[in-house]
């Protein structure tokens, strides 16, 4: 809602510049979103490896007492 209602402040300030916001944004979107994948996919990664490294330590520890 915030997004919006800058974007309608925009407009009266400066509609030219809002009306290039409007059309520029899906097309930096599409841009930015391989970025974005290879974000997730490289936390996903680290994830793993520290779900990998610290799985002895997880096992020798035990079951872990569940409080009610």
């Amino acid at each position: 809602m915030a997004t919006f209602i800058l974007w309608l402040i925009l407009l009266v300030v400066c509609w030219p510049l809002a009306i290039a916001a409007l059309i520029l944004y899906p097309i930096v979107w599409l841009i930015l979103l391989p970025f974005r994948l290879i974000g997730f996919t490289v936390k996903a990664v680290f994830d793993f490896l520290k779900a990998i490294i610290t799985l002895p330590f997880r096992i020798l520890r035990g079951p872990s007492a569940v409080k009610s």
